[in-house]
């Protein structure tokens, strides 16, 4: 310091002393600081002065970890588990004082800090550490990491499932203590099924039993399902419950608030909106609460000490996630019981051949009811076939035969009559009236319809047709090949004037109905609960539902009705469903005896024969022409791979969203399936994995990927 200096520190005499510490603040200010965001010069952290750092990119050639240097300043709050911000993408040559520079801010998780990187050349600093709060924990790693191998994905696309956006308003807030557990509960209902109460025993003793719980008809599932999550945490343990859709996650939400109270468990759905779902989620991370139920994405959710993994109604497409890699909710909770040692239920008022594969591998065992109890809870099933319908004129014309009207007129005498239309809309597929060929469109082939009763419009291009003739018979007359929701309603509405017709689907989905006389037009999947239940149900146009080409047909048609069919009341109180599909089909035998789970056998060893999914591991990959066949060609699949194809893909319709097995519009696609037999899946799925990091890209060389596809065609 010079003598110059020393004079400047000293103030005058009568100066105040304030002014020395001003200028002290100045010198202080002057002194050379690390630049923002890249820490130029920064010192880096004494003790483990290296970040392993998951960047928020899913592209399967960044699927790794970059280290990244960790300032001493972020020290404190870089711990693993925090969301930071990091620069990614800086050539070698940007190296500045040995710290290298540029590329772009990005999102990312820290996985560990270490003492020395593996990595001999220069290294970024953290930008920073975006919130101190850890959201990620080694057993959500672990899980996501194998949800990623298991579909061939990457692990920041299924952490971009897994954990929330953060919204700093709920961070901040503090999360409530937790509750002791409660006491374990009655087995109420769950006496009717024959192992019932001792499931509920060995989740209330701390064991882990593993159950495909066939439920009974009625409401009583969402009271057992409580039943079972208040058993897990009598235990001391934590429970998670995933349902497929809104509707039924307030229903078990209300069944746990009646058993537990206000408090004891969280509500993770979409509809929560951002803020209060991210609390929640915190609450559960931070171990505040030990219950969990949600739909899809919360799967993932990190509940401490988890002691039950519950799936309700697995056969819903709903769970089946559309975002890569695709993860859906069976396999991942099955993962979690396997990996966690934790206990399994699933349930359904049906049974999926994958739930039915469960119990013959015996991974499961099942929870059934005898057929006492079930011939006491079900309603009567009847059947209309062709036969009947062609000795009815009048009925075929207007789609109901005469069982059919009579069971509406009865059934409305003591309470609701669900309707379950196929389809939505008033007419959504037209066909000649004279030779039933189906009519499209001149212009691009796709299906016309008529959504306004009066105008016909091209489904795919949008465009109107306003001179339609039929180019097999020359016919000008159309007709309804399935006749939709809208529709319905008006027939039924003109033919029972005197009674209010209420309507049910995507645009507008009841929750409940009351328990008074009204006809409830559904769709299938939006059927509202009636108070006490319906008196009647009615199940047109079986035929569109049995008859789709799809591996799936037969076993959604069985899950759809008997899911329809559960909410009227059981046949002691008079509860009737009839189904107007030909009696001699197999769902349609399953659906009268109440046999899912026969049908589902009956499915299951008839795709073992040909070997079809789930018996076998199946992907399916979808891309251009040319794109599809270099992938193949560098694709090293396993020797017992067979590839089936390539079939061309349809293509997405202008004006409307592109749906997950379509191409892209104005694009040709092919798609192949590969299939493996069993315990070759990892193996599959490990070589479309390297194939595509091989073959990186986003523009038409790209292909597209799915594990184990919900729909085969």
């Amino acid at each position: 310091m010079s003598s110059d200096d020393k004079r400047s520190d000293a103030p005058e005499p009568g100066a105040p002393e304030q002014l020395a510490l001003i200028r002290e603040t100045v010198r202080t200010a002057q002194v050379p600081r690390a630049k923002p965001r890249t820490w130029r010069g920064a010192a880096l952290a004494k003790e483990l002065p290296v970040a392993r750092v998951l960047v928020n990119k899913g592209a399967l050639h960044l699927d790794q970890y970059f280290d990244y240097a960790v300032p001493e300043e972020l020290d404190a709050d870089a711990r693993p588990g925090v969301r930071v911000r990091v620069r990614f993408g800086a050539g070698a040559r940007q190296v500045r004082g040995g710290r290298r520079e540029g590329g772009g801010l990005i999102d990312g998780f820290l996985i560990e800090r270490l003492a020395e990187s593996d990595y001999n050349g220069a290294l970024a600093a953290l930008a920073s550490v975006v919130s101190p709060e850890p959201v990620l924990g080694p057993e959500l790693l672990v899980l996501a990491r194998a949800v990623a191998d298991r579909y061939a994905g990457s692990l920041a696309d299924v952490l971009q499932l897994a954990v929330p956006p953060r919204n700093a308003r709920a961070e901040a807030k503090p999360s409530p203590a937790p509750l002791p557990p409660p006491h374990a509960p009655a087995p109420g209902t769950w006496t009717r099924y024959a192992q019932g109460p001792a499931f509920l025993s060995a989740l209330a003793g701390g064991g882990a039993p593993r159950a495909v719980w066939t439920a009974l008809p009625g409401p009583h599932w969402p009271q057992e399902i409580a039943a079972a999550v208040t058993a897990t945490l009598a235990s001391g343990r934590g429970a998670l419950v995933v349902v497929p859709d809104g509707r039924a996650a307030g229903r078990v939400d209300a069944a746990l608030t009646a058993a537990l109270g206000e408090g004891r468990h969280a509500v993770l759905t979409a509809g929560s909106g951002p803020e209060k779902r991210y609390r929640e989620w915190l609450a559960v991370r931070r171990g505040s609460v030990r219950a969990v139920v949600g739909t899809r994405a919360a799967m993932f959710a990190p509940v401490a000490d988890l002691g039950l993994v519950v799936v309700w109604d697995d056969g819903d497409s709903s769970h089946s996630d559309d975002n890569a890699p695709f993860p859906h909710v069976r396999e991942v909770l099955e993962l979690r019981a396997t990996h966690g040692r934790c206990a399994f239920l699933l349930g359904s008022v049906s049974c999926t051949v994958e739930a039915a594969q469960l119990v013959e591998s015996g991974w499961a065992l099942p929870l059934r009811a005898d057929r006492e109890h079930l011939r006491t809870a079900a309603p009567l099933v009847r059947t209309v076939g062709d036969g009947e319908l062609a000795r009815d004129g009048a009925a075929r014309a207007a789609r109901l035969p005469s069982l059919a009207w009579q069971t509406v007129r009865d059934g409305l005498g003591t309470g609701p009559v669900l309707v379950q239309v196929p389809r939505r809309g008033y007419a959504p597929r037209l066909a000649c009236e004279r030779c039933r060929e189906p009519a499209r469109c001149r212009h691009c082939a796709g299906p016309l319809e008529a959504p306004d009763q009066q105008d016909l419009n091209c489904a795919w291009c949008g465009r109107a047709e306003t001179s339609w003739h039929c180019a097999a018979c020359g016919g000008r007359r159309l007709r309804a090949q399935i006749v939709g929701a809208r529709r319905t309603a008006e027939e039924l509405g003109r033919a029972f004037p005197a009674v209010p017709v209420r309507t049910s689907g995507r645009d507008h989905v009841l929750e409940s109905v009351p328990d008074r006389p009204a006809l409830v037009v559904s769709t299938p999947g939006a059927e509202p609960v009636a108070e006490g239940g319906y008196a009647a149900a009615l199940l047109l146009d079986g035929w569109a539902m049995v008859g789709r080409p799809d591996l799936r047909a037969g076993e959604e048609a069985l899950r759809r009705w008997i899911a329809a069919a559960a909410l009227v009341r059981g046949r002691p109180d008079g509860g009737t469903v009839v189904v107007v599909a030909e009696p001699t089909l197999r769902p349609v035998q399953a659906l009268v005896r109440w046999d899912p789970v026969g049908h589902a056998r009956r499915e299951l060893a008839d795709r073992a024969e040909l070997g079809f999914p789930p018996v076998s591991r199946m992907a399916s990959v979808a891309g251009a022409p040319e794109a599809l066949a270099a992938f193949l060609a560098a694709a090293e699949l396993p020797s017992d791979a067979q590839v089936l194809g390539p079939v061309p893909v349809p293509a997405a319709g202008a004006g409307r969203p592109r749906r997950p097995f379509e191409a892209p519009a104005g694009q040709s696609w092919e798609r192949v399936l590969i299939r493996v037999p069993p315990g070759s899946g990892a193996a599959l799925a490990a070589a479309l994995k390297r194939a595509r990091v091989s073959r990186p890209g986003n523009g038409a060389g790209a292909v597209r990927i799915r594990v184990d596809p919900p729909d085969i065609g």
